[in-house]
């Protein structure tokens, strides 16, 4: 079984920075792809950026040029530092992975989520 913890959230102000981590325990051979999603009160989930273990980047338009995703394969973590922050982020943010626990099985896993609220 694979874990994956959260952390980073919090309360910052519009225009404010946070950086959030999820770093990944357990029975890991390798990690293909790592995903932030996020959802708001009321709404659904959506994704937000994502990496794959190929250094390929995607990200949603409403975080393009303020939001950077990055891994750190040792540390089987991935980080996403948000910039300029409006309180439309206010959301809860969800890490995904889709992990190898041998070469031949994938599955995928989330984190419990971190709340981020942005005040304006």
């Amino acid at each position: 079984q694979v874990q994956l913890v959260e952390s980073g959230g919090g309360l910052v102000q519009a225009g404010g920075s946070l950086r959030l981590s999820c770093v990944a325990s357990g029975s890991i051979f390798s990690i293909d792809i790592m995903q932030w999603y996020r959802q708001a009160p009321g709404k659904q989930r959506e994704l937000v950026a994502g990496i794959t273990s190929g250094g390929r980047l995607n990200y949603a338009d409403s975080v393009k040029g303020r939001f950077v995703i990055s891994r750190d394969n040792a540390k089987n973590t991935v980080y996403l530092q948000m910039d300029s922050l409006k309180p439309e982020d206010t959301a809860v943010y969800y890490c995904r992975m889709v992990v190898r626990t041998t070469a031949a099985n994938l599955f995928q896993f989330w984190g419990q989520g971190t709340l981020v609220t942005v005040s304006s």
